[in-house]
């Protein structure tokens, strides 16, 4: 009788111990388990994507910026500002419709307009560069506008001075 109440006692102990370990949480910023629970390290890629916004969309055959896009690309200056070191590359997109020189000419007039509009924030010159991808690198594949919406974009990229996390 006395083995059954220990063993009772035991199996208790240890889902105890096992319930504490799952939930302890870290209010760390630093902590790489915060980044992967949904929070970000202040100054890191996942930041800037997850709080800042890495990415704007456009219309069918369009490069310039919409109000909606300004909003993002002023919040991207913003954080580029407390981050002096951080430099960006901006990559133009285009979905799959039209020639690829069509399309490599749209992405980098998309690419050149962010780079204007960023800069015009009072970024410098020097930490924005660009590329132009055309419909190479789509981000979803189908053959309807929900996925052409998804591919024309223009992405900011984090290539230098981020923070690690």
């Amino acid at each position: 009788m006395r083995l059954i109440a220990a063993s009772k006692v035991a199996v208790v102990g240890i889902a105890l111990l096992a319930l504490a370990a799952c939930s302890s949480k870290s209010n760390n910023p630093t902590d790489p388990s915060a980044a992967m629970a949904g929070q970000a390290v202040p100054g890191s890629e996942r930041d800037f994507a997850l709080n800042v916004g890495d990415r704007i969309f456009f219309p069918n055959d369009v490069s310039s910026l919409s109000q909606e896009n300004m909003e993002t690309l002023r919040r991207q200056a913003q954080w580029l500002k407390l981050y002096p070191n951080v430099t960006v590359q901006i990559e133009g997109h285009a979905d799959e419709r039209g020639t690829r020189e069509y399309n490599l000419a749209l992405s980098a007039r998309r690419a050149q307009n962010v780079r204007d509009f960023i800069v015009a924030q009072g970024i410098a010159p020097n930490r924005v560069s660009t590329i132009s991808y055309g419909k190479e690198r789509p981000v979803a594949l189908c053959d309807a506008e929900a996925c052409w919406s998804q591919n024309r974009r223009a992405v900011t990229v984090i290539m230098s001075g981020a923070v690690s996390g």
